[in-house]
């Protein structure tokens, strides 16, 4: 069954995710939080999730702590029957710690896709229940981490500490809606 979504909800829901990206890199994180009734983000990489204003705005504090300037560079948006799906890339410079990796000092350039997930909330209004992002981490890692100059002795303290890091962030535990999914209905 196909549903045919009229052009003012799917130009509704085009607004809402642009002005998302655009308060994430002004880092106005109420105007973010207020596109969604309840935050929810889901990072597929890592296998975490980030539900409900505070937790979304720990996400905020931590991200923006690595990488303060980061920003984003639009590929494509799509429409789907649920959701809004961006192309982006993401790009940084890694300035403070991320999770257990120190900063390295190095830039980043990421190729994303955030699916934008809406739902109906009972009485007919549509709102973003979701922001669920994937990436590819070993990429960013890559640009972060093997950027160092081991030539340079005054590196390898930086580069030991960055695999301990790494190491320790590895062996998180997946989020069980990440993990316990539905088979999809095909018929």
């Amino acid at each position: 069954m196909t549903t045919v979504i009229s052009d003012e909800i799917l130009a509704a829901r085009q607004k809402l995710v642009l002005d998302h990206f655009h308060d994430e890199v002004r880092q106005e994180w109420d105007d973010v939080l207020a596109t969604f009734p309840h935050p929810r983000y889901e990072l597929i990489p890592t296998m975490t999730v980030h539900d409900g204003g505070t937790a979304v705005r720990g996400y905020y504090r931590d991200s923006r702590r690595a990488f303060p300037d980061q920003d984003h560079e639009i590929i494509a948006l799509r429409h789907s029957g649920d959701a809004v799906i961006v192309e982006f890339w993401l790009l940084g410079t890694h300035l403070g710690p991320l999770g257990a990796i120190p900063p390295t000092g190095n830039r980043f350039r990421v190729r994303m896709t955030a699916y934008f997930i809406f739902g109906d909330d009972g009485d007919g209004a549509e709102n973003l229940v979701c922001e669920r992002i994937y990436f590819d981490s070993l990429t960013l890692l890559k640009q972060l981490i093997g950027g160092l100059n081991l030539r340079n002795p005054r590196n390898w303290l930086l580069a030991v500490r960055c695999l301990r890091g790494l190491l320790k962030e590895a062996g998180g535990t997946p989020h069980p809606a990440l993990v316990n999914t539905p088979k999809a209905d095909l018929s």
